[in-house]
């Protein structure tokens, strides 16, 4: 199983072919782990859970991907909240 940091996620997205279906996306990461700022999670469970039926870009999958991940996963909770 390959694991890869969230900031290195676009990577991952550019070797699928495109266009690509959810389902197939899903497939094909279903073996990656996606290293989190709090945890992990299966990146291929990650694209099952986004809305698109298809995407015609890495571009436009991590889009929808950002969109289903938990807050905590992208850094520290409250960060951008000017706190200091």
């Amino acid at each position: 199983m390959e694991e890869v940091k969230l900031s290195r996620v676009e990577h991952e997205l550019s070797e699928l072919s495109y266009p690509i279906t959810r389902a197939d996306a899903a497939v094909e990461l279903n073996d990656v782990t996606l290293l989190l700022a709090d945890g992990e999670a299966n990146l291929g469970s990650l694209v099952e859970d986004t809305h698109s039926e298809e995407y015609d870009s890495a571009d436009q999958l991590e889009d929808s991907l950002y969109n289903v991940l938990p807050m905590e996963a992208v850094g520290e909770p409250y960060q951008s909240e000017g706190e200091g």
